[in-house]
Formats: C-alpha cells, sequence, structure tokens
C-alpha cells in the first residue's frame, strides 16, 4: 500500500511556527517514503474561522515549496457525507441522542460523561437541537504511537460515549477527521501532540465502523514563554514569507533533524530536498520544548 499522508489546518487564521513545524513534519514523513501528501482545510467551525484565511494558508505551502498532491478537500463540502454516517450510526443504536447540559457533566468525575442518556431513546425534538454520543463499544486501553512508543489510555477516558455531533449542529472533530482520514486513503497521521489525547476515541470510531486504522506519529509541540502551546489562540505571529528558509531551517531543527552546513545559501527547495533525504523520525524529540531562534 502507498504511504498517504496529510495536512490538515484549520481556517482560523494564518500559519504560524506550530503549524509550519506540523506541515513540515507530515510533508517530509510522506516524501521519505515516497508516498503522497494530501492537504484538508478543516472547516466545519463556522464561528472560529477568518475570511480568508484558507486562501492564505494555500499561499504560504505554496511560497514553501510544500506542494499537495490531490485535490484539496474541504470539511465543508462534505456535510451530506456526514449526515449520512451520522444517520447510519443511529440507525444500527451505535450513536444516540443527548440533552445532558455541560454543567451536569462538569460536576462528574473528572467532567467524563457517564452514559446517562444512552437508554433513554431520545427523539430530536424539532425545536431543540440535542448532541449526539457515540455509543462506545470498542474502548481503545493503548495504542502505539510511531515518536513516543506505547501510550496507555485511561480505562474511564477510554470508555466514554463521546459527542460526535454537537448541541449547535456543527459535526464533532472526532467524527470527521476519522471518515475523511478512510475517505482520502491516509495511512499514516502526523499531527501536533496537542490531539493525542482524543487518539484512542478516534481508533475506536474506526475500529466500530470496521475501517483501516492508520499509524499515529505526534510531534512536539512548540511552546510559547509561558508554556503554552504556540497557537492562533494564543496570539502567536504569522509566518513572515520573505524569510521562510530560516523558518523552515529552525522547524528542521526544532524536529530534531540535521541541516546543511551552508543552508544560508541554499533556495527553499533544495533546503525541502536535503530534508527529505536526510529525514529521520527516530531522531525527532518526544518533548514539547520553547523555540530556539539559533540556527545552528
Amino acid at each position: 500500500m502507498r504511504y498517504i499522508g496529510r495536512f490538515a489546518p484549520s481556517p482560523s487564521g494564518p500559519l504560524h511556527f506550530g503549524s509550519l513545524v506540523t506541515a513540515i513534519g507530515s510533508y517530509l514523513q510522506a516524501k521519505s517514503k515516497n508516498g503522497k501528501w494530501l492537504v484538508r482545510i478543516e472547516d466545519i467551525d463556522p464561528p472560529r474561522e477568518i475570511k480568508g484565511a484558507s486562501s492564505q494558508i494555500l499561499k504560504t505551502l505554496e511560497a514553501l515549496h510544500l506542494y499537495w498532491d490531490d485535490d484539496i478537500l474541504y470539511q465543508s463540502t462534505c456535510s451530506e457525507r456526514y449526515y449520512a454516517a451520522l444517520q447510519s450510526l443511529l440507525d444500527k443504536q451505535l450513536a444516540y441522542y443527548c440533552d445532558c447540559t455541560r454543567q451536569r457533566i462538569h460536576h462528574l468525575p473528572d467532567s467524563l460523561y457517564d452514559g446517562f442518556c444512552r437508554n433513554r431513546h431520545l427523539c430530536q425534538p424539532a425545536s431543540q437541537q440535542l448532541a449526539i454520543r457515540l455509543k462506545q463499544t470498542c474502548p481503545v486501553y493503548q495504542f502505539i504511537d510511531q515518536i513516543r512508543g506505547l501510550q496507555n489510555v485511561d480505562k474511564t477516558n477510554a470508555q466514554e460515549d463521546f459527542i460526535i455531533h454537537r448541541k449547535d449542529g456543527l459535526f464533532a472533530y472526532n467524527l470527521v477527521v476519522v471518515l475523511d482520514d478512510h475517505q482520502q486513503g491516509i495511512t499514516e497521521i502526523v499531527r501536533g501532540a496537542d490531539l493525542l489525547p482524543v487518539t484512542a476515541k478516534q481508533i475506536s470510531l474506526y475500529q466500530l465502523l470496521d475501517l483501516p486504522v492508520p499509524t499515529y506519529c505526534h510531534l512536539p509541540l512548540v511552546l510559547d514563554n509561558n508554556g503554552n502551546k504556540l497557537s492562533k489562540q494564543n496570539h502567536a505571529q504569522p509566518l513572515v514569507l520573505n524569510d521562510l528558509t530560516t523558518a523552515t531551517a529552525q522547524a528542521l531543527q526544532f524536529l530534531g533533524q540535521i541541516i546543511p552546513g551552508n543552508w544560508q545559501d541554499a533556495s527553499q527547495q533544495q533546503l525541502l530536498d536535503w530534508a527529505i533525504e536526510h529525514w529521520d523520525l527516530t531522531k525527532v524529540p518526544q518533548q514539547n520544548s520553547l523555540l530556539s531562534t539559533n540556527v545552528r
């Protein structure tokens, strides 16, 4: 089976250094295996989206010479497919409606859902939106991450009936990411370690749907000076388009990779070609860390 990887940004703002690390890490892993690298725009949460961010993200990827190998998938165009999967789960009684409030769940141990609505047989009223939860029948207690090794999952967390469709009418990330990765034939998911906690839930959904499970690589997160993940929500600065070679070298160094001694004289494409040839997943650090501005 040919390797297929992907980069799946949300259009909530321009790319910053943290998203560059994920883009480059996923790209190099795919290209080092002579595989395909796809791009998906995860635009299923309109309240968080910024107008024009999708095109800005794609323009930045092109400036980085990170060219995708197939048509871009926009999640906003996939509602019909998502609804069909949702209805199928409901019809098979593998999912159910839930009217529990956030306040109620907040007061439960560790704020983990207790299955209160599992056997209440609620129906969707015309005047009210209800959440839909997956009936967890395939809990995953362990999985292997290609960077961090064996991951053990808390038993209660693994058994939680998690939301796959929100009360506000939006599809939940854990559902659509599985459906889309399968739709695109993704064989390995390379993404940030902030998504490590939901991986077991997503694997359980693959198993419930009887779909092949991809392998996973969770890259270290770039932290700001306060120890928080560098993110759009934390006002991370967008990448400067006139200095992308330096940013690429910094990203490679952050990922534990060697860079050529004369990298300043290399073009962006030459630097990427070098990085593909020398990519070594075993050198990627397991720990999140601050960004070092010195490229050595």
